[in-house]
């Protein structure tokens, strides 16, 4: 059901990932759809967003701070419900000495755990019919097959050593790996399922702008010189490398998360030349006997346990 087909009320739209990069062009689109109300989790004071966004400080390194996050937007809204959860936001690596404020690496932290935390906390809250986005990538099956994830290692994601595949790149890829995996053990929920929510994994392909706000200089000007050198070269023989421009992946987003882009099934959209489309994530990231691995310990690194969220099938075969 897209926006505009909904009852006439207020449409809320809760959002991560919305002060740069594609995100920031997903969020000026947003707000400019009638009737819609935007709270957006943002790191830091004085960020700049349109007019009539509500800004909630969120600090997704630190599982206190979104549980707070989550509260603050509960309070707000006052028993109305949540039409679109975008969950947007991310880091594009991490050194195996950086970690978050409850000493899980950085990466894993911010892309995987808060997001997942925030999912169970404001799933409840989402309206009949309503959608849930994470972004993901199709670096969580990366062309580059030394940067892929053999096997879910949450050890190493959640703990990572200097070298190992928690950290940079290869920790990106992991967390992007666990994003769409958690999107897809969320679409089966009975509860999802009852209430008809669509959720969807978006992957915008390679972004322009999409360096990092928190790289650090060298970090975006060297990501700045293989955008412009080494990838469009690998775009002639691998298509997911050709460049879009923050515009047009913000746009895709936008018309992911107002209903106006739908996968014709499955939960995966993926931008190639710029143009939408499904295909079946990796094998790793179908695998349901790993789906609930991740689900079940990345519900004990934030604490949560069965009575607090939704109990996942664990007698399904892996396929």
């Amino acid at each position: 059901m897209s926006f505009d087909d909904r009852a006439f009320r207020q449409k809320v739209i809760v959002m991560t990932g919305g002060t740069s990069g594609f995100g920031a062009k997903a969020l000026e689109l947003l707000a400019n759809e009638r009737d819609t109300r935007i709270i957006l989790g943002a790191r830091g004071e004085g960020r700049a967003v349109p007019a009539g966004v509500e800004v909630l400080p969120l600090d997704l390194a630190s599982l206190q701070s979104t549980r707070a996050f989550a509260a603050e937007v509960q309070r707000r809204l006052a028993g109305d419900g949540i039409d679109v959860l975008l969950l947007n936001a991310g880091l594009h690596g991490s050194k195996a000495g950086q970690v978050s404020a409850e000493g899980y690496g950085l990466t894993f932290a911010v892309n995987h755990l808060a997001h997942y935390l925030l999912a169970r906390l404001l799933l409840p809250r989402l309206a009949l019919c309503g959608r849930l986005v994470i972004t993901s990538s199709n670096m969580h099956n990366p062309p580059f097959k030394r940067l892929a994830p053999k096997e879910l290692d949450l050890s190493e994601w959640a703990h990572p050593t200097p070298g190992g595949g928690g950290t940079g790149t290869r920790g990106y890829c992991a967390s992007k790996l666990c994003n769409l995996m958690t999107a897809q053990t969320l679409a089966r929920q009975p509860d999802v399922e009852q209430r008809r929510i669509d959720v969807i994994a978006f992957n915008p392909g390679l972004t322009g702008g999409a360096g990092g706000g928190d790289a650090s200089p060298l970090r975006r000007l060297a990501i700045k010189g293989l955008t412009h050198t080494l990838f469009p070269a690998i775009g002639l023989f691998v298509p997911e490398f050709n460049m879009n421009t923050p515009e047009h992946s913000g746009r895709m987003l936008a018309d992911v998360a107002t209903g106006r882009l739908s996968p014709p099934e499955g939960i995966y959209v993926s931008l190639v030349n710029g143009l939408p489309t499904f295909p079946a994530p990796s094998t790793l990231a179908r695998n349901l006997k790993a789906q609930n691995r991740l689900w079940n310990e990345s519900a004990e690194m934030v604490g949560l346990d069965d009575a607090q969220g939704m109990v996942v099938p664990r007698k399904e075969n892996s396929r």
